[in-house]
């Protein structure tokens, strides 16, 4: 009796870790960036499977908001729940999911240099450790507010880096942000004096890789987003950038508009589509190897 006991709880441990190893995970990673001389933290969805399948898969980078971090995606936005659903219901294929987390708006501002860690540290880092193919059609970024600001500079600059992408409430205010926005007291933008910069704002907002963006052949899509009662009036700033770039690439800029305001609601209601939307233009994962080959 004791012996068949045993042999269940056996079975039964194998079942668990075999359900653990095929179900999707979602973990926590640290790395040295030379650009930040520290620790560089990311949280990282693996789709149901990663670890047997031995396919290589597309990566989107999700961004987090002011004063948020890493595991804002997962604790407060259902990220986990929402894309094991979508690639359940062949919504979206498998992919990786890398969430960064910043002490800036993912610039080189005052306090630290985001957007070169992000670029030169953080992307090569994650295509060396991890499964995915680096390359643009396999490579998306998107991100929610300060994330969304973050996602659209990213694109606007670097185009030939990504192949979609997504800003939800996206705080790229024109040309100032208002006076209730965080960025007045972001460390980012703020003088050693504790001044708000308006100079430095201009100088790293959307409007100053525009020209360029406008002038060169790639045409990254972008899915925008926003509350009709967002506080910062994150919808009409949307709108103005959703016109500035619609002559490059029409019909590749929606903006949604969903009821409530600059909030988590929003947001999650917003991230499912702006991943559909991404990976109309993503590739899928690549088959896996056959043995004889």
């Amino acid at each position: 009796m004791a012996a068949a006991r045993h042999a269940t709880l056996t079975i039964l441990m194998l079942l668990l870790l075999v359900g653990q190893a095929l179900a999707s995970q979602v973990s926590h990673h640290r790395f040295h960036s030379e650009a930040l001389g520290r620790d560089y933290p990311y949280t990282l969805y693996l789709p149901k499977g990663y670890h047997d399948s031995g396919l290589d898969y597309p990566v989107v980078y999700l961004l987090h908001g002011s004063f948020g971090s890493d595991r804002d995606w997962v604790t407060r936005g259902a990220l986990k729940e929402i894309a094991d659903r979508m690639i359940r219901q062949g919504l979206i294929p498998p992919a990786v999911i890398v969430m960064p987390g910043s002490q800036s708006w993912w610039v080189d501002g005052h306090n630290e240099p985001a957007r070169t860690a992000f670029l030169e540290d953080l992307l090569p880092h994650v295509e060396d450790i991890w499964r995915v193919v680096p390359k643009r059609e396999w490579r998306g970024v998107a991100g929610l507010s300060a994330g969304g600001y973050g996602a659209v500079n990213f694109v606007l600059e670097r185009p030939e880096l990504f192949g979609a992408a997504a800003a939800l409430s996206p705080a790229s205010y024109y040309p100032l942000p208002p006076a209730n926005s965080s960025a007045r007291e972001h460390a980012t933008f703020l003088t050693p004096d504790n001044r708000f910069d308006a100079a430095l704002w201009q100088r790293l907002n959307y409007p100053a890789h525009l020209d360029s963006y406008l002038g060169q052949d790639y045409a990254v899509p972008l899915y925008l987003s926003a509350g009709n009662r967002d506080a910062f009036n994150a919808m009409g700033h949307a709108s103005r950038l959703q016109a500035a770039l619609e002559i490059h690439q029409p019909g590749r800029v929606p903006l949604e508009v969903l009821s409530g305001g600059h909030t988590w609601r929003v947001w999650r209601a917003s991230l499912g589509p702006a991943l559909s939307f991404m990976f109309r233009f993503l590739q899928p994962p690549l088959e896996a190897p056959q043995a004889n080959d």
